[in-house]
């Protein structure tokens, strides 16, 4: 159910509009302690109202440059912890996993099915089906739950993939576990892969084309 009637929805929408902007943005759910997030709220109700009572501008100029630094920090500190997440990951993978290698660039490759195809090179499109997770196990991306096969340049997708499909033949499935560095590093991607993250991909291999 909706939290009120159909003539305050279109309202409590452009709330949660604005929410999602700035928690988009800035992630704040896990860099923010309640009660500093109850600040954020209140400076952000009063500035709205018009009853601040402290011009925006002094606030900014007086405690940007602070914030900006604890963002920082913390941010950092949240990278960092989720890359030694990403290699406990990748270190309990091999243990579990005789079969799998890990090549010279930190790339984890265990072919689950041969292919008897040819090999891609980074000129060539290719046709998959690929199911992405996080360590955690959580999906961020799937052409199997979409239920359709995607095709794309091989060398215009992230470095992991890139060098993985390589050591793959058509008709072949495997599972591809990518570091950070060699996927979308410390940027993350959107709201689904965070900054840092370890990428987990089975990955099934049906054409290469030119």
């Amino acid at each position: 159910p909706m939290p009120h009637g159909d003539d305050k929805m279109p309202f409590y929408a452009l709330g949660t509009n604005l929410a999602m902007q700035v928690g988009g943005q800035g992630n704040f759910k896990t860099l923010l302690e309640e009660d500093e997030l109850e600040v954020v709220l209140e400076a952000f109700c009063e500035n709205l109202r018009g009853t601040n009572i402290q011009e925006p501008r002094v606030v900014l100029t007086q405690y940007g440059q602070e914030l900006n630094k604890i963002l920082q920090e913390r941010t950092s500190k949240i990278v960092e912890r989720v890359k030694k997440d990403g290699e406990d990951f990748i270190q309990n993978f091999l243990d579990c996993n005789d079969d799998a290698i890990k090549t010279d660039s930190g790339i984890v490759y265990y072919s689950m099915t041969e292919g008897e195809g040819k090999s891609p090179t980074l000129q060539d499109n290719v046709e998959v089906h690929y199911h992405g997770t996080l360590t955690d196990g959580t999906v961020f991306d799937s052409s199997v739950d979409r239920g359709q096969t995607i095709t794309f340049p091989l060398g215009g997708v992230i470095k992991g993939w890139q060098e993985g499909l390589q050591l793959m033949k058509e008709g072949g499935k495997a599972t591809l576990v990518i570091p950070s560095d060699l996927a979308y590093g410390e940027a993350g991607s959107g709201e689904t892969i965070p900054p840092g993250a370890t990428l987990k991909f089975e990955v099934e291999l049906f054409k290469v084309g030119a």
